[in-house]
């Protein structure tokens, strides 16, 4: 089943670059939602047949390069099923909005087929091989999309994304070649990895190992200092690609760290959590007050990302720490960590995707170009009031969740770090209320021709039926979020079992 939904996207993908010339162009896009729709279906239904706490599941598992210790082997838990279903739901809601009209629509869907099997792939993986073979895949796909459909600057932006995120794919690569070589017998297998813990009791060759499975992560995440890459790719990219690049592919280094470097690395995680505590309190603080500076939405977007990666760096550091009356608050951490992924998809995918709908009518993310948009677009209006209030974290959504669970389980581990990142609600809170204030509220004013009656067209059926259902799932996970939690939990006090070795 799983080797089913990885492999779908790309196969509907080849059936695209196969179809004639004269195919008319609206057939790829519509082509493209289907397939995602059941991808989707597909993934549900893994979701129904999950059993929570029972660990991996729909495991399959093959010799591929056996010589080598490589093997073909993929399953779920309840860390990764969350993000699959993530992951489907985005790259739908991309479909939906690339619609009604879409330059060279062949090549954009099928490259965002692709592009789905790699996001897929690799939260399904359990060989690093076959990791970082995704991970590798995920980078060239996405240049791609900055570089073919960017804004002005693209070309440069997309460079620069593939230069910093090779870098890191690099140092990831040496990580898990020092984790081959350390088993005994070697083996890329994830799961006989975890199992055997091979640099137990050698401290500095884990150290080096965590190294540089921490750089190859945290640039992926990314985290202060490894975030520069990060404001120019959103700012240029498509706003469906970076809906899915905020969404999905920057969950790839919180996932990593969760799914390799704490469970192998147990001792060496316990022992450098202090730097990640920090790293993560410096990238919500960061984060928040250069957001705050900004005049572009889009790029003021861009670095709340870099503070909701912050407070997931930082639940992960805080998890590490020691002693029988943190038990209960070092797996709400680990919980609100992966929740935060799972909201911070949805609400930061519906912000991209409406930042799009403001391109479209203005041709600018200047904000102080606009003002009294919601008199002119009050659907838009109220849409983007509830995807810039439920990312600031307010009660009700999932954004609330994930952040209480992180800050409540970080508390008492950590408490300084965590008292300073507080201020990072307030700084979030401070710069989303003030973006809406200047483009929604006041006399009319429109880019190209300030103070006149030009039409400013609401959002049209594609655009809301791409961002209407993320905000309702985020909804949903604020007021009901037991079916979320019941498949993390277990799957949290897996992870803290495996690091309290």
């Amino acid at each position: 089943m799983l080797t089913l939904i990885v492999l779908l996207p790309t196969a509907v993908a080849a059936l695209l670059l196969c179809l004639p010339r004269t195919t008319p162009g609206g057939v790829f896009p519509a082509v493209w939602a289907m397939a995602a729709a059941a991808d989707l279906a597909l993934t549900l239904a893994v979701w129904c047949g999950y059993r929570p706490g029972a660990g991996i599941q729909y495991e399959a598992r093959t010799d591929w390069m056996p010589s080598a210790g490589v093997g073909y082997h993929v399953g779920v838990d309840g860390l990764s099923l969350p993000l699959l279903a993530l992951t489907c739901v985005l790259f739908l809601a991309c479909a939906l909005y690339s619609l009604r009209r879409l330059a060279r629509p062949r090549a954009f869907a099928a490259l965002f087929l692709f592009l789905q099997t790699t996001c897929l792939g690799l939260f399904t993986a359990l060989d690093l091989i076959l990791f970082f073979l995704y991970f590798d895949l995920s980078i060239v796909a996405m240049y791609f999309v900055i570089a073919g459909w960017g804004h002005r600057g693209a070309g440069r932006a997309a460079l620069t994304f593939f230069l910093y995120t090779f870098l890191g794919s690099l140092a990831l690569l040496l990580g898990f070649l020092g984790l081959y070589l350390a088993a005994e017998p070697h083996t890329f297998d994830l799961v006989d990895l975890t199992r055997r813990d091979p640099l137990a009791g050698r401290p500095l060759y884990g150290g080096l190992v965590l190294l540089a499975l921490g750089a190859g992560l945290a640039v992926k995440t990314p985290t202060v200092p490894f975030h520069t890459w990060l404001p120019p790719a959103h700012t240029e990219a498509p706003a469906a690609g970076s809906a899915i690049l905020a969404g999905v592919l920057l969950k790839m280094g919180t996932y990593g760290f969760l799914r390799v470097a704490m469970p192998v690395l147990p001792d060496r995680w316990r022992a450098w959590a202090p730097v990640f505590v920090v790293v993560g309190a410096v990238s919500v603080l960061y984060g928040a007050l250069v957001a705050l500076a900004q005049r572009d939405v889009k790029r003021m977007i861009a670095y709340t990302s870099v503070i909701h990666m912050g407070y997931i760096v930082l639940a992960l550091g805080a998890a590490a720490a020691t002693g029988a009356d943190h038990r209960a608050a070092r797996q709400l951490a680990v919980t609100g960590a992966v929740t935060q992924m799972v909201s911070h998809g949805l609400l930061t995918g519906a912000l991209f995707l409406l930042t799009g709908v403001l391109y479209e009518r203005g041709r600018t993310y200047d904000m102080a170009a606009y003002s009294g948009l919601a008199g002119r677009a009050p659907l838009f209006a109220a849409l983007t009031g509830v995807a810039a209030f439920g990312s600031l974290g307010l009660p009700g959504f999932s954004g609330f969740i994930a952040e209480f669970q992180i800050l409540a389980g970080s508390l008492g581990p950590r408490p300084v770090a965590t008292g300073l990142s507080l201020l990072g609600i307030l700084l979030t809170a401070g710069l989303f209320v003030r973006a809406l204030q200047r483009m929604f509220t006041g006399s009319p004013r429109l880019p190209d021709a300030p103070g006149a009656g030009r039409a400013f067209p609401d959002v049209r059926a594609h655009e809301s039926a791409a961002v209407v259902p993320l905000l309702a799932l985020a909804v949903l996970v604020g007021l009901a979020p037991r079916f979320l939690l019941d498949v993390i939990e277990p799957a949290s006090h897996d992870v803290l079992r495996l690091l309290a070795r």
